[in-house]
């Protein structure tokens, strides 16, 4: 009598596999949910620093082109003021400021926010000079300086990334 043997797996095996994939799949599934967090997270982060971005792009862009450029009505400011007003190309009365958290511009009566609410500003000063002339027929070219600093948030309940910006602007025209 001659036994023969089958190849196969036993049940013990079987489970022994089962399990042992399960606890791979749990742990990579579990880095792939990491992986996704931290790349919304950059993504919200990404957003609100293109927000503040673009609302300093605009700003000095406005800034460039205007005239009459002074700091709560001194003209220059060179120790820094918290806003700054202007005559755009149009005529019409711009004035930008630290409202709460969030920049805003207020352009012919009508105010406008230019930050969203993920970006917190913190100190948003203007250091502007040459709108003064320095002697009789001696004028040098208006220049603004704008320093932003606060902090974006990347999601609710998450830690906030602090940031300092620095840009300027120098009036394409004279304002003479």
């Amino acid at each position: 009598m001659s036994m023969t043997y089958s190849r196969g797996y036993t049940l013990i095996e079987l489970i022994i596999a089962v399990g042992l994939f399960a606890v791979v799949m749990t742990l990579a599934s579990g880095a792939y949910i990491i992986m996704i967090d931290l790349t919304r997270q950059a993504q919200n982060k990404a957003t609100g620093i293109d927000n503040l971005s673009f609302a300093l792009e605009t700003m000095t862009r406005n800034i460039r082109t205007g005239t009459n450029y002074n700091c709560g009505g001194l003209g220059d400011c060179v120790s820094g003021a918290s806003s700054f007003s202007f005559t755009d190309s149009n005529g019409v009365d711009v004035t930008y400021r630290l409202s709460g958290t969030t920049i805003q511009q207020n352009k012919g009566g009508t105010q406008s926010i230019l930050t969203e609410p993920s970006v917190v500003v913190s100190s948003f000063m203007f250091y502007v000079s040459g709108t003064v002339p320095l002697s009789a027929g001696n004028y040098s070219q208006p220049h603004v300086t704008i320093i932003v600093s606060g902090s974006v948030s990347s999601g609710p309940g998450k830690a906030l990334q602090s940031f300092s910006v620095e840009t300027g602007a120098t009036m394409r025209g004279s304002d003479l």
